[in-house]
């Protein structure tokens, strides 16, 4: 069902546990499943790193290299480290995505 939300996509928020490290091949199996979309081609590509307040929590670089990301070519991507529950590194990756749509859209216009 996710297929109904894709025309028109300008950017994917990809929000990973960094605290269950067992379930990271399973995200890296999803997001390069989405990745391979042809509708989400030109999407910018947000990772939140989330659950930085737990113990054990994995680094962003860390679940970077897990997820393959640093093998992403053609598209804009950033990895957060958040705590939604603190609202820690929200805002700055929020901040970071609107820079990259509007860059998008005045390079596009």
């Amino acid at each position: 069902y996710w297929r109904c939300y894709y025309p028109n996509t300008d950017a994917i928020i990809f929000v990973v546990d960094s605290a269950d490290v067992d379930r990271l091949a399973v995200a890296k199996q999803e997001l390069s499943a989405m990745l391979q979309e042809e509708e989400l081609k030109d999407s910018i590509l947000l990772v939140f790193a989330n659950k930085q307040d737990q113990r054990g929590a994995c680094s962003a670089q860390r679940i970077s290299e897990e997820m393959g990301l640093p093998e992403v070519r053609g598209r804009q991507w950033s990895i957060q480290e958040t705590s939604a529950v603190k609202g820690k590194g929200l805002f700055e990756g929020f901040d970071w995505l609107v820079t990259c749509i509007k860059g998008a859209q005045e390079g596009g216009a």
